[in-house]
């Protein structure tokens, strides 16, 4: 079992298999070239699942790939199945932008994904291609189609923003209401990399917008996800992410690994340590060293509401947001 300094226990890998990404949002990455790490940088998915026994063996439960876009990433489904084979209880998602899911649902599903997480900022075509950069919302809406279709849990994350999509936080919630998806609005997290005079709905702002449709009672924090949670009258529940609040963090049980290696214990440090040295020589004692130093050293809090206004120079699209 791993344990940090704080007594949390540390069962929750996510996993960067690319920092690559076909998006281009406003809020992560929209003057990043069209480039990527050399596939020599990478590591492979057999030196990534040598890593992922390391970290089952050592107690972690839930595994989520992500990236950038981890679909661009080529035969995903084959390590998704890695991981199923070596221990099938293992709780397996990814989070992902959908454009490419139609037509890979079916063989993730077969390969012992569980659930994906989809960001969905708009119903709208045009406000889409505005967020991301291209045309994209056919493809994503159909992706979402076919992954419920195939027997996938879908979960839904929208960065509502100010004169942006704003006036569509009800409709998102009505659209994944009518299919039995949750959705959580996340507030929008300052970055170095985002696009300049974007302004985020907080909270309140968010609440107030939704009492004027619906009747709801909060529900608080519901174990370890960092959602703080909202129940309807009808039962259907929502959650909103406050990064800037950081009270999630007391219960916080995540680590990160890029996929160049980098093992990182918060989303927001730039703080990491490297596995990548020791898989590649076979090293399986020493990779198991430097995750458990980075438990041991994971922060008690993000730094998201430092006094001092600091914003982070992590990049979403290298650790998966």
């Amino acid at each position: 079992m791993l344990i940090d300094s704080y007594d949390r226990v540390v069962d929750y890998l996510r996993v960067s298999v690319t920092e690559r990404c076909n998006f281009r949002c406003q809020y992560c990455m929209p003057e990043k070239p069209f480039s990527w790490v050399p596939k020599e940088n990478l590591l492979s998915f057999e030196e990534l699942f040598e890593f992922m026994k390391v970290a089952i063996n050592e107690g972690v439960k839930k595994i989520r790939i992500t990236g950038g876009e981890p679909l661009l990433r080529e035969d995903l489904d084959k390590f998704i199945k890695m991981i199923y084979d070596y221990e099938p209880k293992i709780d397996l998602a990814m989070t992902t932008n959908a454009f490419l899911l139609k037509g890979t649902a079916q063989r993730l599903k077969n390969a012992g994904l569980k659930r994906i997480n989809v960001s969905i900022d708009t119903l709208i075509p045009s406000v889409a291609e505005d967020i991301a950069g291209k045309n994209v919302l056919k493809n994503v809406l159909a992706g979402v189609e076919e992954a419920l279709k195939v027997g996938l849990k879908v979960k839904v994350n929208m960065v509502p923003m100010k004169t942006v999509n704003a006036n569509e936080i009800v409709d998102v919630l009505e659209y994944c209401k009518e299919r039995n998806m949750s959705i959580r609005f996340i507030e929008y997290m300052e970055n170095k990399f985002a696009k300049e005079g974007i302004t985020g709905l907080k909270s309140p702002e968010l609440l107030t917008i939704l009492k004027e449709k619906y009747n709801f009672e909060d529900e608080g924090f519901d174990g370890t996800s960092p959602s703080h949670y909202y129940k309807m009258d009808d039962g259907y529940r929502f959650g909103i992410i406050e990064p800037y609040a950081d009270d999630f963090c007391a219960k916080c049980n995540r680590i990160r690994l890029t996929a160049e290696g980098q093992l990182i214990p918060c989303l927001y440090f730039d703080e990491a340590m490297s596995i990548a040295e020791s898989i590649k020589k076979g090293d399986i004692k020493g990779a198991a060293a430097v995750l458990k130093e980075v438990v041991r050293t994971k922060p008690e809090k993000n730094r998201w509401g430092g006094e001092d206004g600091e914003i982070s120079a992590r990049a979403f699209y290298e650790t998966g947001g």
